[in-house]
């Protein structure tokens, strides 16, 4: 780990958090050989994702089936008679 002396630090402190920004290196402020200060990025800059985070983690078994049987049997699938008389113009 790199170590700085504080009288430096203070003249480039901009450029020195800077650094640390860019490379994730954590850099030791020391005064008269002793460590004074550590300065570490932060552990994320983003915050973590609520919605989508578990995109891509399903897994798929089969297909779905019907419980029902045949298609013919169902009344919605079955073709409605017109109407005699009712609503012809």
């Amino acid at each position: 780990m790199e170590e700085i002396a504080i009288s430096k630090f203070k003249a480039t402190c901009l450029a020195v958090l800077e650094r640390v920004r860019k490379t994730g290196q954590p850099i030791r402020v020391t005064r008269f050989g002793q460590i004074i200060a550590e300065i570490k990025p932060p552990p994320s800059a983003q915050p973590p994702r609520r919605f989508g985070r578990h995109i891509g983690s399903g897994v798929i078994l089969g297909d779905i089936v019907s419980p029902i049987g045949d298609e013919s049997d169902w009344e919605a699938a079955r073709e409605l008679e017109p109407d005699k008389g009712e609503n012809q113009k």
